[in-house]
């Protein structure tokens, strides 16, 4: 099941960039750069293999519920850490839009504002899935009860 991006390939490949700026910069910074480089990805390499992506931030939460690592009240990242994730059908595809010559000027204009440089990690895509429908979710509830 593919339910966070449309038409995913079962067996595609995320990749995620980890960007932390440097104390010059800002995030609308990034955001301005990083807008220009995902169009460039939209426009040039849609029919090569990119499906889809996105870019999240840093909100300084973090989840008492769901670390291991003690209990923290607020990211230190808060504001200035973001993930730069896409979506692609194979991981050549991927490697091929780096090479290309539109890509690698906004590339490194993104790569200006990183503090950590860039290490992008390709994962495959092993599961994903969206919430049940309210129905569904009964429904489920009532099979698991039934079974227990």
């Amino acid at each position: 099941m593919s339910g966070l991006i449309s038409n995913f390939p079962h067996d595609g490949v995320v990749t995620i960039n980890r960007v932390i700026l440097k104390p010059e910069y800002t995030m609308d910074d990034l955001q301005e750069r990083v807008a220009f480089l995902c169009e460039n990805v939209k426009t040039y390499h849609s029919e090569t293999g990119f499906i889809g992506g996105f870019v999240a931030l840093n909100s300084g939460a973090v989840s008492n519920e769901g670390s291991t690592v003690g209990q923290a009240v607020e990211s230190e990242l808060k504001g200035k850490e973001a993930l730069i994730i896409t979506f692609w059908k194979t991981f050549d595809e991927h490697e091929d839009s780096h090479k290309s010559e539109t890509f690698q000027p906004l590339f490194e204009q993104v790569l200006e504002l990183c503090e950590n440089g860039n290490e992008e990690i390709a994962y495959e895509m092993m599961w994903s899935g969206e919430a049940y429908s309210s129905e569904q979710a009964k429904a489920a509830k009532a099979a698991k009860e039934q079974a227990a």
